[in-house]
């Protein structure tokens, strides 16, 4: 369920990289005609310009835009513009760096991406940093957060519907001891929480609220301050309710002392042509007003308006 509004009648990638280089050109930038163009292409057609523009002009359209650019506008045209599994890979590589690092945006790509998906990031990563993202989370994370995170995005999940009762009884069991014995980082919920199925966890999960009473990751909130604990609640919730997981991110990010920019665009450009409906309708259930007026209330500017465009508030 995205919210990308592309026009019925899209120009062909030459003319969009043909009226992208004229918005560089002369005095000052047209931000207005990068948003126009930009944010109303789905992930194909910014791939085309891409290519497009690199073979018109010999110069790569993010280098341009970066030249041309700043503040949160150039972020958020940057983190949009690359096709998906490029995007991704450059945020996990941000997020295990020592100053922006971040373990929720990798545990966010490893568990809300489609197992091709992340295949397809790993691909991306190796090819552009020429490392493993596995082996760079397993280099820049320990304990019990590289238990988590270097499996969780070393996954390929089953992505049917297929479902083991049988298994889903005899996991919630297990969760259930081990999480009782406060074992919060036993192997076994490491396996189940990076291996399962979406649809087999959902079923494990309903077990275990409808068997013990309580939902797990009420369980799991024994001590607020257990970074790890709230890494793995986060996993969970994740995996089972992403559109939960994102309207809260946005929300925090929203309603912080001061706008937390960085989380507000790397949710509206990942989740833009993927989900974002969900988590609008979620956020408004939540908070009792409309995503778009939220981040209205909290933006200005061309930055304002490209993350207005991506969630579907914007004149194609």
């Amino acid at each position: 369920m995205a919210t990308l509004k592309v026009p019925a009648s899209v120009p062909s990638p030459a003319e969009d990289a043909e009226q992208l280089h004229k918005a560089f050109s002369g005095w000052g930038t047209n931000e207005a005609l990068i948003i126009k163009i930009l944010a109303h292409r789905n992930a194909l057609q910014r791939k085309l310009i891409h290519e497009t523009y690199a073979a018109t002009y010999g110069e790569d359209l993010l280098k341009a835009l970066d030249k041309e650019l700043s503040s949160d506008f150039e972020r958020a045209v940057l983190l949009w513009t690359p096709v998906p599994a490029e995007r991704d890979a450059y945020l996990a590589n941000e997020a295990t760096k020592m100053l922006t690092a971040n373990k929720a945006v990798l545990m966010e790509i490893a568990c809300t991406r489609s197992s091709h998906d992340l295949f397809m990031v790993r691909q991306a990563y190796h090819a552009r940093y020429k490392k493993s993202l596995e082996e760079d989370i397993a280099h820049h994370t320990s304990g019990d957060f590289r238990k988590l995170l270097v499996p969780l995005v070393s996954s390929f999940r089953y992505e049917g519907d297929e479902v083991n009762m049988t298994l889903a009884k005899s996991e919630a069991k297990h969760l259930h001891e081990k999480i009782s014995e406060k074992c919060c980082s036993d192997d076994e919920i490491i396996r189940i929480s990076t291996t399962r199925s979406k649809a087999q966890l959902n079923a494990t999960l309903n077990h275990y609220n409808n068997q013990y009473g309580n939902a797990i990751n009420k369980d799991l909130k024994t001590d607020p301050k257990d970074e790890y604990l709230s890494l793995l609640r986060a996993t969970i919730k994740c995996l089972t309710y992403p559109e939960k997981y994102f309207a809260k991110t946005l929300r925090l990010a929203i309603n912080k002392m001061g706008t937390d920019e960085w989380a507000l665009t790397r949710v509206v450009t990942t989740r833009a042509e993927v989900d974002m409906q969900r988590i609008k309708e979620e956020y408004q259930r939540r908070n009792s007003i409309p995503l778009d007026r939220a981040i209205a209330g909290d933006t200005s500017g061309d930055y304002e308006k490209i993350l207005l465009a991506l969630i579907g508030h914007g004149d194609c």
